[in-house]
């Protein structure tokens, strides 16, 4: 019993230093609208914010391509490129978008659009050592002649200010990165079960609030929406300096934070339109990724699966043995469920599935595992057909 106690005191002390020593991540306060949230239009972009931030405009416009790569993207591209082509910025815009060896008739969908603001590039097959999505996007960077490059994925759609926002944070703040995590899906069960906490467990590994501070070490991006300075992705190497890496997005916001100040925040102004209606979705997305970001060791995902067990397990146990152990069980799970509170709010969720997180815990715990098996398999950072984890 004693033993028990103690565990379940380790676990609750645990939470209180992510609590209040880890950037107060939890608070979802870092978003490119000043943290207001406001109704949806058929879109899924707000009507209106209660709260505006005026940033400044800049004396000259910058001119801006945007790059997209796209493979296999036949059902959501067209959303994706449309909410481009009608972004209202006053500079010159461009965009390219890199078919990347699909199949299924993504570039005629692209093209059949009409607008002359975008152009399609057939992709080459890509060479060894670089990942299929990175080779697309380099080959894009290099046909682009902008200030800056907005590299976006191809199932987020944008709002029409939203490259106008990016470009104003960017010049007002000196930022050679501005990255925006994108509003995911969260519609079916199986998105209001796990997708609020994939932003609220990324937020706690990579805290917006230590990414965006100068001083701080820590960087990230979130690859669906990022504003890159041209002139700083040169001197970081180009996109051939992370043409390995899974987790890609993190990768250039390490490069870039070498060059100059970054900023990472929550938004309403880009939504992905890919769905992910069951739980085996969500897990093969978080899968293709996970055993990447423990760098492939086995001891690390050991004693990642064994923190995940203290952390989302330990309490609820402490309940089942009673005594000291269901207090301290008892009052970690209050302030787990407290600490889930803001980013349920921003997908607005009902606070109740807060009460749900020491399982959705157990599903992320078992995701990461099942990451490390499919590069056991041979099969890590599967995406569109492509094995493109590097074997170890």
């Amino acid at each position: 019993m004693i033993a028990a106690a103690l565990i379940s005191f380790l676990a609750l002390v645990i939470w209180l230093v992510l609590v209040f020593g880890r950037g107060w991540f939890w608070l979802a306060r870092e978003r490119d609208d000043g943290g207001a949230l406001s109704g949806k239009v058929g879109t899924g972009f707000p009507s209106e914010s209660a709260i505006i931030q005026n940033l400044p405009e800049p004396d000259v416009w910058p001119s801006v391509t945007a790059v997209v790569p796209a493979r296999n993207e036949a059902d959501g591209i067209g959303a994706c490129v449309q909410s481009l082509i009608v972004q209202d910025y006053p500079g010159v815009f461009h965009i390219i978008v890199v078919d990347d060896q699909s199949e299924d008739g993504t570039a005629d969908v692209v093209r059949a659009l009409g607008s002359d603001r975008v152009e399609v590039l057939n992709g080459a097959p890509h060479p060894s050592g670089w990942t299929g999505k990175l080779f697309a996007v380099s080959q894009g960077v290099a046909k682009a002649d902008a200030a800056y490059l907005w590299l976006t994925d191809a199932d987020i759609a944008h709002s029409p200010d939203n490259l106008r926002q990016l470009v104003m944070r960017a010049q007002s703040g000196g930022y050679v990165l501005v990255s925006l995590m994108a509003r995911l899906n969260c519609e079916s069960f199986a998105e209001k079960f796990l997708i609020p906490a994939f932003v609220f467990f990324f937020d706690m590994l990579y805290p917006f609030g230590w990414v965006n501070n100068p001083k701080s070490r820590t960087a990230a991006a979130a690859g669906g929406c990022m504003l890159v300075k041209r002139e700083a992705l040169e001197q970081a190497g180009g996109i051939a300096a992370i043409r390995s890496e899974i987790i890609d997005d993190c990768a250039l916001g390490r490069r870039l934070k070498e060059q100059g100040p970054i900023w990472l925040g929550l938004t309403n102004r880009a939504v992905s339109t890919r769905p992910y209606p069951r739980i085996t979705d969500i897990g093969a997305m978080i899968a293709r990724s996970a055993y990447a970001q423990l760098g492939y060791s086995p001891l690390i995902l050991l004693a990642t699966v064994l923190g995940m067990v203290l952390l989302y397990v330990v309490p609820l146990a402490g309940l089942a043995i009673g005594g000291l152990s269901a207090v301290f069980g008892a009052l970690t799970w209050v302030l787990m469920t407290i600490c889930f509170q803001p980013t349920l709010h921003f997908y607005r969720r009902s606070p109740f599935w807060g009460l749900a997180l020491p399982l959705i815990g157990v599903f992320y715990a078992a995701f990461t595992i099942d990451s490390a098996v499919q590069h056991w398999r041979g099969r890590g950072g599967m995406w569109k057909g492509r094995a493109q984890a590097m074997k170890v």
